[in-house]
Protein backbone atom coordinates (compact mmCIF):
# COMPACT_ATOMS: atom_id res chain seq x y z
CA UNK A 1 0.00 0.00 0.00
CA UNK A 2 2.91 2.43 0.86
CA UNK A 3 4.19 2.02 -2.73
CA UNK A 4 0.81 2.83 -4.17
CA UNK A 5 0.36 6.22 -1.84
CA UNK A 6 2.11 8.95 -3.88
CA UNK A 7 -0.25 8.01 -6.85
CA UNK A 8 -2.97 8.26 -5.51
CA UNK A 9 -3.74 12.07 -5.99
CA UNK A 10 -3.48 11.04 -10.01
CA UNK A 11 -5.04 7.70 -9.68
CA UNK A 12 -8.37 8.27 -8.11
CA UNK A 13 -9.51 11.03 -10.27
CA UNK A 14 -8.67 8.72 -13.13
CA UNK A 15 -10.61 5.94 -10.98
CA UNK A 16 -13.87 8.64 -11.21
CA UNK A 17 -13.38 9.16 -14.18
CA UNK A 18 -13.78 5.88 -15.26
CA UNK A 19 -16.60 5.26 -13.51
CA UNK A 20 -18.71 7.84 -14.25
CA UNK A 21 -18.22 7.10 -18.17
CA UNK A 22 -18.57 3.74 -17.62
CA UNK A 23 -22.16 3.96 -15.80
CA UNK A 24 -23.18 6.90 -17.97
CA UNK A 25 -22.76 4.80 -21.43
CA UNK A 26 -24.61 2.49 -19.79
CA UNK A 27 -27.33 4.29 -18.69
CA UNK A 28 -27.55 5.55 -22.42
CA UNK A 29 -26.91 1.67 -23.87
CA UNK A 30 -30.44 1.24 -22.13
CA UNK A 31 -32.20 3.68 -22.48
CA UNK A 32 -31.95 4.19 -26.16
CA UNK A 33 -33.89 2.30 -28.74
CA UNK A 34 -31.19 1.55 -30.94
CA UNK A 35 -27.04 1.33 -30.94
CA UNK A 36 -24.58 0.51 -33.77
CA UNK A 37 -24.21 -3.20 -33.15
CA UNK A 38 -25.71 -5.44 -31.00
CA UNK A 39 -26.41 -4.00 -27.16
CA UNK A 40 -24.77 -7.33 -25.43
CA UNK A 41 -21.52 -6.42 -27.49
CA UNK A 42 -21.60 -3.07 -26.69
CA UNK A 43 -22.01 -3.78 -22.77
CA UNK A 44 -18.89 -5.83 -22.81
CA UNK A 45 -16.69 -3.58 -24.35
CA UNK A 46 -18.31 -0.34 -21.99
CA UNK A 47 -17.56 -2.96 -18.84
CA UNK A 48 -14.31 -4.41 -20.10
CA UNK A 49 -12.21 -2.03 -22.43
CA UNK A 50 -11.73 0.85 -19.71
CA UNK A 51 -11.36 4.12 -19.80
CA UNK A 52 -11.76 3.53 -23.83
CA UNK A 53 -14.73 1.85 -24.07
CA UNK A 54 -17.44 4.09 -23.06
CA UNK A 55 -15.57 7.10 -25.07
CA UNK A 56 -15.70 4.34 -27.73
CA UNK A 57 -19.35 4.05 -27.57
CA UNK A 58 -20.08 7.57 -27.76
CA UNK A 59 -18.15 8.23 -30.44
CA UNK A 60 -19.12 5.12 -33.09
CA UNK A 61 -21.99 2.69 -31.02
CA UNK A 62 -24.42 5.38 -30.30
CA UNK A 63 -27.11 6.12 -33.12
CA UNK A 64 -28.74 9.37 -33.19
CA UNK A 65 -32.40 9.57 -32.94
Amino acid sequence: MDAIRPYLPFLVPILILQVGLMLFALIDLIRRPAANGPRWLWAFIIIFVNIIGPIAYFLIGRREE
